[in-house]
């Protein structure tokens, strides 16, 4: 695996030489200096916040906590790596994984919260830097049209990003497989966040975002932020919401399961969900779009809610009178790679907005579907309060189900999936036992 990796590595690294070379072609710029970024402190406080380096940073390295570092990127020669790695006897220093890719670049090891001096001619500084900063280097800082560039250019992944994303997804699945083990268990929600570290091997810090771990009711927060430390009296439901990073790259995946005191109704309505996400998933190809697809999501999640009995109407109705975004108010997907909610995914191919329609302004995802995309696919179903609310004179709705499904929360089943020339194949394996 980690020679393929290597192999494919090494191939994605010639494709950004060759592809930042044409760029900066096009930008009549003589190289780009990509910054790594920096920690900040909490106010008043000398503790820094977590860090995520920036991701045309990841993009070339994979190194997604390299803070203060940075790459120096030119047409035709040897990209420069500067890893701030400064002798200290408080912290480690940074250092580099024995892996081939690292010779591929020059690196100098040193100290480098200010940013090395440039050669001759003109350049770009791209990250989290002011433009003073780079004014003072003879340089222009994030510019918008290269930036809207190289965005575009992580839209489509490399056979070594999609690899790398597999990856994720595999140790991720081991997360969530002892999650559920711990939930069954009787754990509490701190208790099941622990036990997808461990199966997961990682530390909090390592994560690609904050895990969602919602037993009961807490399932039906879309991005519930705490861990209860006692577990419930009765356990109805358990939504994850978690992933993993391998070599910078990330799996973003959902599982919700029935606990023993569910509702009868709780666990017909997982399978739907999962059996639209599968149909959704095996309608991606290229030319589709996106926005097509959340349509058809709330379309069949209103067949759904008709075929178990929580409508009485039709599902044409209860999709053009909003019901259905109310028990899904969320987007269907979004691109995925060495960011969660990966870049240009609002924007066409000239960077052009794509603005979401009025309807589902929270879909992340609103471009055609081309090969080389990675994408989440992750409908839901949830029970929250202060939507539903708008809704509670209706007629066709059997309330008395819909309150006694609210101690579950919600449901959402995500898988991601890269887009192929024939459709998509799916990087999600199943859950292990």
């Amino acid at each position: 695996m980690t020679q393929d990796l290597d192999t494919l590595q090494a191939r994605h690294l010639d494709a950004l030489l060759a592809a930042y070379a044409e760029t900066l072609g096009h930008q009549a710029l003589d190289g780009v200096l990509i910054h790594s970024g920096r920690p900040r402190c909490h106010l008043g406080d000398d503790q820094e916040a977590s860090f995520v380096a920036y991701g045309h940073f990841v993009h070339w390295t994979g190194q997604a906590h390299l803070a203060h570092s940075w790459l120096l990127v030119r047409p035709g020669q040897t990209p420069r790596l500067y890893l701030h790695a400064p002798e200290d006897f408080w912290h480690l220093p940074a250092a580099l994984p024995d892996e081939p890719w690292v010779n591929r670049f020059e690196v100098e090891r040193g100290r480098f919260e200010t940013p090395p001096a440039l050669p001759g001619g003109r350049f770009a500084v791209i990250g989290d830097i002011e433009a003073g900063e780079a004014r003072a280097l003879g340089a222009e800082a994030n510019p918008p049209a290269l930036l809207a560039a190289l965005d575009e250019g992580r839209v489509r992944k490399s056979a070594y990003e999609v690899a790398c994303i597999h990856e994720a997804n595999r140790q991720a699945l081991a997360g969530h497989a002892a999650a559920r083990r711990r939930f069954l268990e009787g754990g509490a929600e701190l208790d099941i966040q622990l036990a997808y570290l461990g199966a997961s091997r990682q530390r909090e810090g390592e994560l690609p975002y904050a895990n969602i771990v919602g037993v009961n009711a807490h399932g039906g927060v879309l991005h519930y932020q705490h861990y209860d430390r006692q577990a419930p009296a009765r356990r109805h439901s358990l939504l994850v919401d978690a992933g993993h990073r391998h070599r910078g790259l990330c799996a973003d995946i959902t599982r919700t399961w029935a606990g023993p005191d569910a509702d009868p109704a709780f666990a017909p309505l997982i399978e739907g969900v999962t059996a639209i996400k599968d149909r959704l998933a095996a309608a991606l190809s290229p030319g589709v779009e996106f926005v097509a697809l959340q349509e058809r999501m709330h379309r069949e999640l209103a067949e759904l809610l008709v075929d178990q009995g929580i409508v009485r109407g039709s599902a044409e109705g209860a999709v053009e009178s909003g019901l259905t975004r109310a028990f899904c108010p969320h987007g269907l997907g979004h691109l995925l790679g060495v960011q969660v909610h990966d870049v240009a995914g609002r924007v066409d191919a000239a960077g052009r907005p794509l603005p979401p329609p009025e309807a589902h302004p929270a879909l992340r995802l609103t471009r055609r579907l081309e090969a080389g995309m990675v994408v989440t696919i992750e409908p839901g179903l949830y029970v929250i309060p202060m939507l539903l609310a708008a809704h509670r004179g209706r007629d066709d709705v059997d309330w008395g189900r819909v309150e006694r499904l609210a101690d579950h929360g919600g449901i959402r089943i995500e898988d991601n999936l890269a887009i192929t020339a024939e459709g998509a194949t799916n990087l999600t394996p199943a859950l292990p036992d």
